[in-house]
């Protein structure tokens, strides 16, 4: 298991992406739609394998008869980090032991091939203290895709009342110094990135 991407959600995509692109100060890129949960993104590279996603309801499709995944059915009213990705090998392994962060769909968009896990319900594993898994088939990585422009991850905070719990649950399974489980009385997650301009906390 590898941290993949992060996902800034919001209730429009061109504020989201602007509320980002104001804090990081390097312009996003389109990235496409997801029909199957009619969502549509915009993308930035955080360095090889990396990327982070502004995600948001696309006016412009139908109703996707089902639950928006990151539980966007019911989008924040402000942009906000709301979403931790890892990619594994084998995602059917993988959910074994985290029941709750599937079950796993086939997803598709342009010549990209993958498999997500995503509740019923479309909500976020444990209300976003364990990560969305993803397994990438086929195409290039989304993060190979996208220019340099010199964002890199430094920390990401899942902060949550189980968080003891839910980093003992990945323990083995997700090595990397970068994420830290707080105790906190309520869910959020915060990221401190390296930006041309310093560092910035979105």
């Amino acid at each position: 298991m590898r941290l993949d991407h992060l996902a800034i959600v919001g209730a429009d995509l061109a504020d989201a992406a602007a509320w980002a692109e104001a804090r990081l100060g390097v312009p996003l890129r389109p990235g496409g739609r997801h029909a199957r949960f009619a969502t549509w993104n915009r993308l930035v590279r955080l360095g090889p394998g990396e990327y982070l996603e502004i995600i948001a309801p696309d006016p412009e499709a139908p109703d996707p008869g089902r639950p928006r995944w990151f539980g966007l059915s019911a989008p924040p009213a402000a942009p906000r980090l709301g979403n931790w990705i890892c990619a594994v090998p084998d995602i059917a392994e993988a959910l074994v032991p985290l029941p709750e962060a599937g079950p796993a769909l086939d997803l598709a968009r342009d010549d990209l091939r993958w498999r997500i896990g995503v509740p019923e319900d479309g909500s976020l594993p444990a209300e976003g203290g364990l990560p969305t898994l993803i397994e990438w088939q086929s195409g290039t990585h989304p993060a190979e895709r996208l220019p340099d422009d010199g964002l890199s991850l430094a920390a990401l905070e899942v902060r949550h009342p189980e968080a003891r719990a839910l980093a003992d649950r990945l323990a083995g399974r997700l090595a990397d110094p970068r994420v830290r489980f707080i105790v906190a009385p309520a869910p959020s997650l915060s990221a401190r990135l390296s930006t041309p301009a310093g560092e910035v906390v979105l």
